[in-house]
């Protein structure tokens, strides 16, 4: 894998079995753009202005169903895709879900109960907030469970996520891939604006001490889980209007591939009688 030119559904996208060392993929990388800002957020903007439309019709044909799986490091940026990439939706079609500890009651049934209660409907965009990979990530890296337990879900998941695709979900996710250095620039970014303290969890400070160790765990999933029905895309995620322009893309190339319709429309005599009753009002 390069950050080269060329379309990000290939460029970024993670091909099955295939190996990955994080530390040799540039998290700073801008790609066809060589820093050009202004230019990345004209497109972006284009872009979005597509997805408000195909979101819309997917809503309208209510057939097809779209799940969106972000997953990264503290402060890698999984709010910021959720309000500037998805800016304009029809919030009717569009659902957030975040995962964070599970509550008891999640913790008496298996650890996909609660994921799968939260996929997509039909017509419906559902975006992970954090996800079903937390089970073969924070368990792993905080040893909460064996080995033995988290090893095998790498399977599980992969069967679940069939079953999902070939129940009609496309599935999308999305690796934001920062370095050390942007984190602990975000982070006191955090600490040094009032307004966003807020954001700034002192137990981030532990995680990001365990940093290696979850590159390794990301490196498994990011190998074992890409599928051809549930492929992993590795955004590189330092600069923030890069990271929306491949994530835009790669949402907007994916519907256009499922060729929405809208509903059948009325036929002319139809539209002509309805008018006909809204005039004569």
């Amino acid at each position: 894998m390069d950050a080269r030119k060329g379309n990000p559904m290939d460029t970024y996208r993670v091909k099955p079995g295939e190996k990955i060392d994080l530390d040799q993929l540039n998290p700073g990388s801008t790609g066809a753009f060589k820093g050009e800002k202004e230019e990345a957020l004209a497109a972006t903007q284009k872009l979005n202005a597509q997805l408000e439309e195909l979101q819309e019709r997917l809503y309208a044909e209510h057939k097809h169903r779209l799940l969106v799986v972000l997953q990264g490091m503290d402060t890698s940026g999984k709010d910021g895709v959720i309000r500037s990439v998805f800016e304009g939706v029809n919030p009717q079609g569009v659902r957030v879900a975040s995962f964070k500890v599970p509550t008891p009651a999640e913790l008496d049934h298996d650890y996909l109960w609660r994921i799968h209660a939260q996929v997509p409907g039909r017509g419906e965009i559902v975006i992970f907030n954090r996800s079903h990979y937390e089970d073969v990530l924070v368990v792993r890296v905080h040893e909460l469970v064996p080995e033995a337990v988290w090893g095998r879900r790498f399977e599980q998941i992969n069967h679940f996520e069939r079953m999902l695709a070939d129940e009609g979900v496309t599935i999308l996710k999305f690796f934001l891939h920062i370095d050390l250095d942007e984190q602990k620039q975000r982070f006191l970014d955090r600490l040094n604006d009032p307004a966003k303290q807020w954001k700034f969890n002192p137990g981030d400070l532990k995680e990001r001490a365990l940093w290696k160790a979850y590159q390794k765990a990301y490196e498994d999933v990011l190998e074992k889980t890409s599928t051809p029905w549930a492929p992993w895309y590795i955004v590189p995620a330092n600069k923030k209007w890069y990271r929306n322009w491949v994530i835009s893309t790669v949402l907007v190339e994916a519907l256009k591939a499922l060729e929405i319709k809208l509903p059948p429309v009325f036929s002319e005599e139809e539209t002509a009688s309805y008018r006909a009753q809204l005039a004569a009002e």
